[in-house]
């Protein structure tokens, strides 16, 4: 019986976030759970409290960094 490989995964394939994107989305889960994190533009905004808007935060800190992070979808 053959098995199928998951493309993209492994050496061949490539990495769509790098280990820097996920350390910084790392850092915001963490913060988000502390009651740290705050949203909008230099963290003036209110807190956040849901964990999909941690990892939007996350990412968006690791775009700003250099870090390899896919670009954001448009609509």
């Amino acid at each position: 019986m053959a098995t199928s490989k998951k493309t993209g995964s492994g050496k061949s394939g490539g990495r769509k976030y790098g280990k820097a994107a996920g350390k910084s989305v790392e850092s915001a889960v963490r913060r988000e759970k502390k009651g740290k994190l705050r949203s909008g533009k230099g963290g003036k905004g209110g807190q956040v409290k849901s964990r999909k808007q941690a990892i939007a935060i996350g990412l968006s800190e690791a775009r700003k960094k250099g870090a390899k992070v896919p670009k954001k979808k448009t609509s």
